[in-house]
């Protein structure tokens, strides 16, 4: 047969085959990487190897095979990336879009790597998260987003508890449209939802802070790029969290994250290269009741993204696939102890890393707790940020708009998000403050806010999110304005976090008072909106996990029981002991008496 073809035709033939056997294995059309065997007729008797994957998804098929080879079934989750890859999915989404249909069950998981969620059935909508590295942008993209969001969405945004932007009520017909104008801006949602590595915290105040160590920005934005262009860093066990803290006097939280990088400062003698380091830290995640812990490993500033690339590749290789409970970092090192885990690293890697006392590193720089709201004076001389109070985050399109026209006015054109649900307008000139204070308090938001409304935070509650037991934000708001109009002052910083369900999106146990949200039984065996409420808890080098004081309590009763808590501290405090300080003092029995909880 082979003389009826014409030597061309040949050459195309074997090259054709060799194609074939070459991508043997390799990644499906359709799916996650499915693999497609060869459909040829093969020789006789030859044996008949398992298709090995290949591309960018190999290495999670790899793993999801381990699990199953082991008699593990796969999550659903799990099983809905290998048949289709969400981001193989986006023509489909589209064809939705165009029929004004959501995309529901495992498609509802799908579209989150795109960064829009269906939140259903609390809101017959689409909530957009997007990615913005380090928490800034420019005031164009920032007036850019708000057009957006009066277009397609509610006509409002929220600041997250990741320095991030959401917004809310995007119909089906307007989900694509949201995600697609972003991207026109020079942002974007990718991957800002399910089992993705999370927008990139650093210090708010990165480049302008008196006391920093390291301008996180360019560190942030490196990794944010690194992942956007690696499609072998989406589709892990879990979510993943990455934080990068520059010492400054806003804290970024790093310690709360899955990986946390600290910058610090290592002294001479100590075997390396004297000058600032990154610190790692790892396994950070307080809604299951453990910060990340330091490793004793020090990292050179320029190889924090090698080192990161590689930990979320042992993390896809050895997470659990089975069991979403534990399928974040910090169980694999729970299962692995710290050393194998970080031999594992170092292979990956093909180096060595660098093992340091801390006895070799110089105190870090401590954050404050009310630099986010206010007038703070930059180290570029004459300069100063201003730190916006916002009630939980929120911000209408119209405040958004007038907020970016404030900073291109006076400011450097920055817009900062921090974690603390508000943002800073930074590179105002000495002489502009008073202006820019009141061009905020024109505009419905203030610069000037008490202590318990400056460290007052809260997840999106049961008006947005399905998982939530109770609405978060309406009882926080309350809380808040409850403290506020009685006129009882707080002399000092106190972080209060109410969050919605055991995601602990708000992270409820580092609040010095934090309350988780609960279904509290009442007659006729109805139940209505309330929380359970911890004491104690706290960050950075005040680190701890707070205790629960007291449970079932209406979200109604709130707000008077947390002026009981605030009133019996000042009355009982030693000199200036914190709230914190003062709660891990007494036993939850002593703390229930001084708060005139006995019986509750």
């Amino acid at each position: 047969m082979s003389e009826d073809f014409s030597p061309d035709q040949k050459r195309y033939l074997e090259g054709f085959v060799s194609g074939v056997q070459a991508i043997r294995g390799s990644r499906g059309v359709a799916g996650f990487g499915g693999v497609v065997p060869f459909q040829g007729q093969p020789a006789t008797n030859a044996p008949q190897a398992e298709p090995v994957p290949a591309g960018p998804d190999a290495i999670h098929l790899e793993a999801m095979a381990r699990f199953e080879k082991d008699g593990k079934k796969l999550s659903p989750q799990e099983k809905a990336k290998r048949d289709e890859h969400p981001f193989d999915a986006y023509a489909r989404f589209k064809g939705l879009a165009k029929e004004d249909k959501f995309a529901k069950q495992l498609d509802d998981f799908r579209i989150r790597f795109h960064g829009l969620f269906y939140v259903g059935p609390t809101q017959d909508s689409y909530m957009c998260r997007l990615r913005i590295h380090n928490g800034i942008l420019k005031a164009w993209q920032f007036r850019g987003v708000a057009d957006l969001s009066e277009q397609y969405a509610g006509g409002y945004t929220h600041v997250t508890t990741r320095a991030n932007l959401q917004a809310r009520e995007i119909s089906a017909a307007n989900g694509i449209p949201y995600i697609e104008g972003l991207v026109d801006m020079g942002l974007t949602s990718k991957g800002s939802g399910a089992d993705n590595i999370r927008n990139i915290t650093g210090t708010p105040t990165a480049g302008i802070d008196p006391q920093e160590l390291v301008d996180t920005r360019p560190y942030a934005k490196e990794w944010h790029h690194h992942i956007l262009n690696d499609r072998t860093l989406y589709g892990l066990p879990r979510k993943f969290n990455v934080a990068f803290d520059g010492a400054g006097t806003i804290a970024a939280l790093e310690d709360t994250n899955d990986i946390g990088f600290q910058a610090i400062q290592v002294k001479d003698g100590a075997g390396v290269e004297p000058g600032v380091w990154w610190r790692l830290a790892l396994g950070g995640i307080t809604g299951h009741k453990d910060f990340a812990r330091d490793t004793g490993v020090v990292v050179p500033l320029d190889q924090a993204i090698k080192v990161a690339d590689a930990i979320i590749r042992v993390y896809i290789r050895s997470g659990n696939r089975t069991d979403r409970t534990k399928s974040r970092l910090k169980y694999v090192l729970d299962d692995w102890g710290f050393e194998k885990f970080l031999q594992a690293v170092e292979a990956e890697m093909g180096v060595k890393l660098v093992r340091l006392s801390g006895d070799h590193v110089a105190p870090r720089p401590e954050s404050g707790r009310m630099t986010h709201v206010g007038v703070h004076p930059q180290k570029q001389d004459g300069l100063n940020w201003v730190g916006v109070g916002l009630t939980l985050g929120l911000m209408s399109c119209e405040q958004m708009r007038k907020l970016a026209d404030i900073s291109e006015r006076y400011g450097d054109g920055d817009i900062r998000l921090t974690v603390w649900q508000n943002l800073l307008i930074s590179g105002v000139k000495t002489e502009d403050v008073a202006t820019v204070e009141q061009a905020i308090a024109d505009i419905g938001l203030t610069t000037k806010v008490s202590n318990v409304r400056a460290g007052l935070v809260a997840c999106t509650g049961n008006k947005g999110c399905k998982f939530s037991a109770a609405d978060t934000k309406g009882f926080a708001d309350k809380i808040g304005t409850h403290i506020d109009e009685i006129g009882l002052t707080i002399d000092t910083a106190i972080n209060i976090h109410v969050t919605g369900c055991h995601n602990s999106c708000a992270q409820h146990y580092i609040g010095d008072i934090g309350l988780i949200g609960a279904r509290v039984p009442v007659e006729d065996d109805d139940t209505v909106d309330g929380f359970n409420l911890h004491v104690g808890g706290g960050f950075g080098p005040d680190a701890s996990i707070g205790r629960e004081l007291i449970q079932n309590v209406k979200g109604e009763d709130c707000p008077a029981i947390v002026e009981k808590m605030l009133r019996g501290y000042l009355a009982r405090r030693e000199g200036d002991e914190t709230f914190a300080g003062f709660a891990r003092r007494h036993e939850i029995a002593e703390l229930k008496t001084i708060f005139e909880l006995e019986g509750a």
